[in-house]
């Protein structure tokens, strides 16, 4: 409709993009520490489930914001598809949060550590690479730089995946062991999939920037 081009277009929306890659970065700090396991590990679950709230908070304010706006600034369904995919790695990050603490894990393994720490360089870089979305145009190359870089992550979170699966059973001989190992593999599945979930929102981005260059 040509007479859209001349109503104002609402801008909150990059606020709430914003805000909701500044929460899945906080997210990933308190599960490092949960993963590194230091003191009071359920008040740290308590935190991250908190979050997770929260995100599903600016979720719903998105989706409301769509159903009041007339013209947005970018397509309906790429705001929809940013915003679910921001979601799902909180929700991704949480769960593995949440079931750590739940099978009472003890000392974290280091492919543990390994898939945290990239989950955290990979929610920090979405976290810069966000706010660029607004200035696109100037900011585009910056943007995809972080992009190429949450995709190397995420083959790196592949490696360790299968690193870790390839001797998960080395020496396993006793029932509460074998329990432990199976835990501690779907553990490490839950966090390859978070990974997974930040390489959705960066390849998301990816395409916005080659939409609206």
């Amino acid at each position: 409709m040509v007479l859209a081009r001349f109503l104002p277009r609402d801008e909150q929306f990059f606020g709430h993009f914003d805000d909701a890659a500044a929460n899945a970065a906080e997210v990933a700090r308190v599960l490092v520490e949960v993963v590194a396991q230091g003191q009071d590990v359920e008040r740290q679950v308590r935190r991250l489930r908190d979050l997770e709230h929260r995100g599903d908070e600016i979720t719903h304010n998105v989706f409301n914001a769509l159903n009041s706006t007339f013209v947005t600034p970018l397509d309906r369904e790429d705001i929809r598809d940013l915003t679910a995919q921001l979601d799902d790695f909180v929700d991704g990050l949480e769960e593995a949060g949440r079931r750590l603490w739940l099978y009472r894990l003890s000392e974290p393994t280091e492919p543990a550590r390994l898939l945290v720490r990239i989950l955290s360089e990979q929610a920090e870089l979405l976290a810069h690479a966000v706010p660029l979305l607004e200035r696109a145009g100037k900011e585009g190359a910056v943007l995809l730089r972080h992009a190429v870089e949450v995709h190397r992550l995420e083959n790196e979170a592949d490696e360790v995946l299968n690193e870790a699966l390839a001797s998960l059973y080395d020496g396993v001989t006793e029932v509460p062991v074998l329990v432990q190992a199976m835990r501690w593999g779907e553990l490490y599945g839950l966090l390859e999939d978070a990974s997974d979930r930040a390489e959705d929102v960066a390849n998301t981005l990816e395409g916005l920037v080659h939409k609206h260059a």
